[in-house]
């Protein structure tokens, strides 16, 4: 390992050139060690300073792979209109043979990208393979990563379907992406009904909130669709979450300590089918039947942060790019 502390900050991260291919990849290993039983990843614990907000700590150690460390991140919803990112932290990576830290870094870059992987990793599984049209509810950050993930798994995308509670980061986030897709078709949608109409593959990422009043109700997921959740239970009714076919999680031992607190997941269903670690490690498949709808909600997990910031360090280390500096 190397000698002393990196420190790596955001503009240090997203200079070091690590592409959605590679993340996708290392995501989709971390969920297959995972099933494996091979990572150590308790429950994440939080604190709520203000209404629905968030700071979370979230370590895991990845065997193999040999990642070891924690996220402290936060979630502050009314923080854009300040002119602050909603998402902010650190990532802290520790030699797993010694304990030692090795690393600090921003952990804004890593929390998208592997966001996004994992909405790629659903897609891989879950989505029919011929899928072609995504719509996308809430343009911000996790919108584009969610994007660019389902670009690299399904081949046969030509358009994609936005909505925005403000019209114009719907429009943002079509110029922006279209620069970056110039194949795929972009539809500014004003209302989340329209965005439904023809996705196969449907990604909310609208702030999490403790009373939701969700847009998407039973019946606008069409048959053989795929919706991914990256904002816990806002955006879908618990309608529209049990008539799904097969219900799964990133994590759902973390999804069931979290509802155990009361406040979220409370239309969940009783039954879910299994956990993205179970389907990448071919313990149990994915989707059966073209007709099947099926819901990914994907809560974020510390797995996917550690294999993400491996490949920062070793790049980084490589590199030379970061700070040094003393224990």
């Amino acid at each position: 390992m190397q000698a002393g502390l990196i420190y790596l900050s955001r503009g240090d991260v997203e200079g070091l050139g690590v592409t959605m291919k590679e993340v996708l990849e290392a995501v989709d290993n971390g969920f297959r060690l995972k099933g494996l039983g091979r990572t150590e990843m308790p429950p994440k614990p939080g604190v709520h300073p203000r209404a629905d907000s968030f700071i979370h700590a979230m370590p895991a150690y990845v065997r193999e792979v040999e990642s070891a460390g924690l996220k402290w991140v936060s979630g502050y919803p009314a923080n854009p209109a300040k002119g602050l990112p909603y998402i902010s932290g650190l990532m802290i990576l520790n030699d797993p043979e010694t304990g030692i830290p090795i690393a600090v870094m921003d952990c804004a870059w890593v929390t998208a990208m592997r966001t996004g992987a994992s909405v790629g990793i659903s897609a891989k599984y879950l989505a029919r393979p011929e899928s072609s049209v995504a719509g996308i509810l809430g343009c911000g950050v996790q919108a584009r990563t969610s994007l660019m993930a389902l670009a690299e798994v399904l081949p046969g995308l030509r358009k994609v379907s936005g909505n925005d509670l403000y019209p114009a980061a719907t429009e943002r986030f079509i110029a922006e992406m279209s620069a970056l897709f110039p194949r795929l078709e972009f539809v500014a949608c004003d209302t989340p009904a329209e965005m439904m109409k023809e996705a196969d593959v449907v990604v909310t990422a609208i702030p999490i909130v403790e009373e939701p009043k969700p847009p998407l109700g039973a019946g606008m997921l069409k048959k053989g669709g795929l919706a991914v959740a990256l904002d816990y239970d806002s955006a879908w009714s618990e309608g529209a979450m049990k008539e799904c076919d097969k219900f799964v999680s990133d994590d759902v031992g973390q999804l069931l300590a979290t509802r155990a607190h009361g406040v979220y997941f409370r239309g969940v269903p009783e039954k879910i089918y299994a956990d993205l670690g179970e389907l990448a490690a071919g313990l149990k498949p994915g989707r059966e039947r073209e007709d099947e709808r099926i819901f990914s909600m994907n809560m974020g997990i510390a797995v996917d942060d550690m294999v993400t910031a491996k490949i920062l360090y070793a790049r980084a280390v490589e590199s030379g790019a970061g700070t040094r500096l003393p224990l």
